[in-house]
């Protein structure tokens, strides 16, 4: 009793300053020790550094007869592995410009894009701008969950940062292009450039690319079968911010824009090509063709 009694009569002997000095110091510990917390209990079944290099990802099993024609084909996601020097510089610029234009600056989280996209989102009076990065987004496609969580946010930005420690920006630009869903059951570019063109990846144009790399933000809303008005702004939106990133010029862009695209036709209703004869994969299949946006 006689300690709390002394104790009591040092703290009524002590300045305001002293006070509130004290209080924010104690303050502050609490809140370091409250995000420490929160950031063990949300990244304590995080993945290894390891896992980053170990990239597997599901891939297309073809069936071949005798004569090499392909007459089958399992999976789980239907995706073909295609290598960063196979990609066109066309579609990987286009990408970048249009999902992350500062790519090749921040170490896997964007301060500035946080901060341009909040300023944005405040001046509209709503959510209508978002601020992740490709390495985010790589992050959330091969580890998370699609929900809309603070703990998975956090997650997420943990992840992308020490993904940038272990990987370069090839590398995970490379993941990215392979892993994320373009609509129509295709995951990756080379799916994907076959099921929209029928041709290979490394074979695209700048409009087909520009028209690519506006897909991942929403596959559905802009596919060209269900709604090809929409695919067309979205394409030409995505050569405008190539402009915007000087990675084409203004000429290239109009020309871009002015190219009216040739999708290959897809069955009403389902995300299954429709064949028509040999496989299209087989040189001499034929494939009926639907002019798109």
């Amino acid at each position: 009793m006689n300690y709390l009694r002394v104790l009591r009569t040092r703290i009524k002997n002590w300045s305001w300053f002293r006070i509130i000095s004290v209080t924010v110091f104690l303050s502050i510990c609490l809140g370091i020790g409250g995000v420490g917390g929160i950031l063990w209990i949300a990244t304590r079944d995080l993945p290894t550094f390891e896992s980053f290099q170990d990239y597997h990802p599901s891939l297309v099993s073809r069936v071949y007869a005798d004569n090499g024609e392909i007459i089958g084909q399992f999976f789980i996601e239907r995706r073909l592995y295609t290598p960063i020097d196979q990609i066109p510089q066309a579609l990987t610029q286009a990408v970048i410009a249009t999902e992350d234009s500062r790519f090749f600056e921040h170490p896997g989280l964007d301060i500035v894009g946080i901060g341009r996209a909040a300023w944005t989102n405040f001046k509209k009076g709503g959510r209508f701008q978002g601020a992740s990065t490709i390495t985010q987004q790589l992050a959330r496609a091969l580890f998370l969950t699609p929900e809309r969580t603070y703990q998975r946010k956090i997650k997420e930005l943990i992840l992308a940062i020490k993904m940038e420690w272990v990987l370069t920006k090839d590398q995970i630009l490379e993941m990215y292009l392979n892993q994320i869903y373009f609509g129509h059951g295709a995951y990756g570019v080379g799916a994907t450039s076959q099921t929209y063109f029928d041709k290979h990846v490394s074979r695209l144009t700048l409009p087909e690319a520009a028209f690519l790399a506006g897909l991942p933000k929403a596959p559905n809303t802009y596919s060209p079968y269900r709604n090809p008005e929409l695919a067309k702004a979205r394409k030409e939106l995505v050569l405008q911010r190539m402009v915007e990133s000087n990675f084409i010029s203004d000429q290239e862009s109009q020309t871009a824009k002015d190219f009216t695209l040739t999708f290959r036709q897809q069955s009403p209703g389902t995300d299954r090509l429709v064949f028509f004869g040999r496989s299209p994969s087989t040189p001499g299949g034929t494939v009926r063709r639907v002019v798109g946006v």
